[in-house]
């Protein structure tokens, strides 16, 4: 059971948390919507937001979509997702030679949306977790 009551606003269980607050549930409807129109591949974000749900110990998330699946012949995608599980771990542990080898494979505008995804994803994992957001309707 959530830790507090769902509101009328939102459609899932997660909006309707956030839906105590319209006007931040608007704004951040919004940026999702903008990151799965993002540079990256909405398959490759995905997969990172999986491994995050599994770190994050977000279990609506892991209910919901499951563990991910990295193909690791995809290098793209291995070093999103490896990238997801440092950030998840350290943000400030996180070396120079790791973003060397980032810049092999993504350019710095893929770079900053990775980024950008990570830490939103975050937030609202840590939010849902936080408040024990389950799968299933309170």
């Amino acid at each position: 059971m959530a830790r507090i009551l769902y509101s009328d606003q939102g459609t899932s269980p997660f909006q309707r948390l956030l839906g105590h607050n319209p006007q931040i549930l608007a704004a951040w409807n919004e940026l999702e919507s903008t990151f799965y129109s993002g540079v990256l591949d909405n398959e490759l974000k995905e997969q990172v937001r999986r491994t995050l749900a599994v770190c994050n110990g977000c279990e609506y998330d892991v209910r919901l979509q499951g563990a991910p699946v990295v193909e690791r012949k995809n290098k793209r995608l291995a070093l999103a997702v490896d990238f997801a599980r440092m950030v998840a771990g350290n943000h400030l542990n996180i070396r120079d030679s790791v973003f060397e080898v980032m810049k092999n494979v993504f350019t710095d505008a893929e770079i900053a949306e990775l980024c950008a995804f990570i830490f939103f994803t975050n937030a609202t994992q840590k939010f849902g977790a936080t408040l024990q957001l389950t799968a299933e309707k309170d």
